[in-house]
């Protein structure tokens, strides 16, 4: 059961109501995570569509962004952002098998991708700064100095869903992952 209240979408106004609208528009329903955001602080759900935005139309493919926001979520024990990023991976282009492979932090397959998620990994569980290693490896792999950057934006809107799930305990409402 959620800990934090959140307003029904058709209940909201204002800058709110506008939010839920583009959300709806674009998903066919505002999911769970979306509904606690804006009903708190539509400023900060407006931050994060629009950071999604902004890597929409950067250099990463949907997939790649998909696989860092899987990483990103298993390692962050967001069960809530696992479940809506399965989900959305698929869509992305994702199978099954690789993203069980993405969230393990294991090979998939795809060796440039391979690269972003080991690199995704070691910013999350790093601390300080993240090794020069790790920063030529992501390069070698083939990302431009363009996809690093889009790269840690990723790592920065699903944190902050994460941590908001997590203190949440957001009630799921994705299909469950295996």
């Amino acid at each position: 059961m959620s800990r934090l209240s959140s307003i029904h979408p058709e209940n909201a106004a204002g800058l709110t109501a506008e939010l839920f609208a583009k959300i709806k528009k674009a998903a066919g329903r505002v999911p769970n995570a979306y509904a606690t955001v804006g009903s708190h602080s539509p400023a900060a759900l407006a931050a994060i569509l629009g950071a999604d935005a902004a890597l929409a139309a950067g250099s990463l493919n949907k997939s790649d962004v998909e696989a860092i926001k899987l990483a990103v979520s298993e390692i962050g024990g967001c069960d809530y952002c696992v479940a809506a990023h399965t989900q959305i991976g698929k869509f992305a282009g994702l199978s099954g098998e690789a993203m069980k492979q993405v969230r393990a932090g294991l090979a998939s397959g795809n060796a440039q991708r391979d690269a972003l998620v080991r690199f995704v990994r070691a910013i999350v569980n790093s601390r300080g700064t993240v090794p020069e290693a790790e920063v030529a490896a992501v390069r070698a792999g083939g990302y431009s100095e363009q996809q690093v950057i889009e790269a840690i934006l990723a790592v920065s809107v699903i944190t902050f869903t994460n941590l908001v799930n997590r203190v949440n305990d957001t009630e799921i409402d994705f299909p469950a992952v295996a």
